[in-house]
């Protein structure tokens, strides 16, 4: 069968690199006329480990879903460049780039936009392995019922025929997943995957990711807002704010000891079960996130930071600093 072999254990090996990572998407007045750019991405570097699972956060029109798309080969790098598995995506001709997209399988927000309706679940599920050259249907059949049973949707036989709209969502997300993971992928990128799905299933699906994520030693990029449900399903959190990673670190080191102020008021919003942390929502930052169009300078924080320094904060762009071993965080304070 084609596509990629299962990864590696997990280690030091790095798997994909992005390096000075910008994706600017022009906008334009009666068709022609240039009026400026949304600076979805806006100078990003960062590196994934073969095996290991990582959770990009933050609030939405933060760049997390234009830089998701980015690594699966959807949207083109405006600067910079993507590294995986040693090449470049930018030197991939249309096979490589074929080649690419059975490695990195794609994991929908919305389970139900994401399946054609006129698919039932067994054609939904041997196309991609048509289209990447399995021809053999005995094979295809195999490997539809395999993955089928990976994602805890058994018997086969009880879903093979059956349409989306015959699907609970969590069902529909189960096949997307499988879906994903047909070709048997070194790398999955999931784009929100629960933040459609009712509460009582989410935890399930978070869960069945996990796990397949650890069996198969696969490189896992989760992407979410909600910071509560990092700690179970990710090594290591990258925080995004306006189009850039602005703190980095293993997950129990930055959700204990937060170190830039935008994290630090990400954590605040989070719902506490105890009335008498009620006061901690005073400290989150009031406004809202800047424009992608024409970003502030210096810091793109510094308009809502109860601690930015004028003359500083407002002018200059502030570096990665290592306030802590191995936690990065781009801000001022750490200088």
């Amino acid at each position: 069968m084609t596509g990629a072999q299962p990864a590696k254990e997990a280690g030091d090996e790095t798997l994909l690199s992005v390096r000075d990572l910008h994706v600017w998407f022009e906008l334009r007045q009666w068709g022609f006329l240039r009026v400026g750019s949304v600076r979805a991405v806006d100078g990003v570097d960062l590196e994934l480990k073969r095996g290991e699972a990582v959770a990009f956060v933050g609030e939405s029109g933060c760049g997390k879903s234009s830089l998701a798309k980015t690594l699966l080969g959807l949207h083109r790098p405006s600067q910079g460049d993507v590294v995986f598995a040693g090449r470049s995506l930018s030197e991939l001709d249309k096979a490589g780039l074929k080649d690419y997209r059975a490695r990195v399988g794609y994991v929908q927000q919305d389970p139900y936009g994401a399946l054609p309706p006129f698919m039932d679940v067994r054609r939904l599920l041997h196309e991609p392995l048509i289209i990447h050259g399995v021809r053999n249907k005995a094979e295809r059949e195999r490997r539809v019922r395999q993955v089928l049973e990976e994602v805890r949707l058994t018997p086969p036989e009880e879903y093979l025929g059956k349409f989306p709209h015959q699907l609970s969502g969590g069902q529909q997300q189960r096949v997307v997943i499988a879906r994903a993971l047909i070709l048997n992928p070194q790398m999955i990128i999931a784009d929100e995957p629960v933040s459609m799905l009712d509460a009582s299933v989410r935890v399930e699906i978070l869960s069945l990711l996990r796990r397949i994520q650890q069996e198969h030693q696969l490189t896992l990029a989760f992407i979410t807002h909600d910071l509560s449900t990092v700690r179970h399903f990710a090594e290591r959190i990258f925080v995004m704010y306006a189009g850039r990673v602005v703190e980095q670190a293993a997950v129990d080191d930055l959700l204990e000891h937060p170190q830039h102020p935008y994290t630090q008021a990400l954590l605040a919003a989070l719902s506490d079960p105890d009335a008498g942390n009620a006061h901690r929502q005073a400290e989150i930052p009031p406004g809202e996130p800047p424009s992608l169009i024409n970003p502030p300078s210096g810091c793109r924080f510094h308009p809502r930071c109860p601690q930015a320094m004028a003359g500083t904060c407002d002018v200059d762009e502030p570096p990665d600093f290592e306030p802590r071993a191995g936690h990065l965080s781009a801000c001022w304070l750490h200088r």
